[in-house]
């Protein structure tokens, strides 16, 4: 066994790849099946971003949704005079 002594879980993430036909008004449809992978529903507000020759859309996430990912935080740390 070549990695038999790995006590360590692998974690596979798999990658669809889709095409889609861009309508005369400029629009694409996202297959449904995408749509759950990601859980995308009707409505959903998503980032575009332009690299060079490619386009990826990114679902944008609610302010609340980010409440207390700074849970814990040691905030007791030098800081210049002019920050207080």
């Amino acid at each position: 066994m070549l990695f038999g002594s790995l006590s360590k879980e692998v974690v596979v993430i798999m990658h669809t790849v889709e095409t889609v036909t861009l309508s005369p008004e400029f629009q694409i449809t996202i297959p449904p099946k995408t749509c759950e992978s990601v859980g995308l529903r009707s409505g959903a507000k998503l980032e575009m971003i332009v690299y060079d020759d490619r386009i990826e859309l990114i679902p944008t996430k609610k302010m609340k949704s980010f409440r207390g990912i700074a849970k814990g935080i040691n905030t007791n740390s030098a800081r210049e005079t002019d920050r207080l």
